[in-house]
């Protein structure tokens, strides 16, 4: 009985993930329709990611050591791209703790 309703909650957080998933992804499209020129704005972010993943893709080196391959890294490429995603999250981490400090001394002034 225990394990049946371990099973349902399961599929219900499954079911409720993906209903959230595709509102986050239809809402924003609805919107867009009504003002195109957010799109632009999108663009720009999406762009600015991927130019930080690219700056961290090419500072990560393309090593493999005994626990990146008990880990299942078993290329170069895929080990580069892990740690371009992770130093992307570190220089993003970093321009967040920038602006906020810019903004705090910005409205200190004012």
């Amino acid at each position: 009985m225990e394990q049946i309703v371990v099973n349902v909650g399961i599929i219900a957080a499954y079911v409720l993930i993906g209903i959230g998933l595709v509102l986050a992804i239809v809402f924003p499209i609805i919107q867009a329709a009504d003002n195109p020129k957010s799109l632009i704005k999108v663009g720009i972010g999406l762009l600015a990611i991927a130019v930080f993943f690219g700056l961290g893709y090419a500072l990560s080196d393309a090593e493999l050591t005994a626990k990146f391959l008990q880990s299942g890294v078993e290329t170069e490429g895929l080990s580069r791209a892990i740690g371009g995603i992770l130093k992307m999250v570190y220089l993003l981490m970093g321009v967040a703790a920038i602006a906020i400090v810019y903004t705090e001394f910005h409205k200190a002034v004012k």
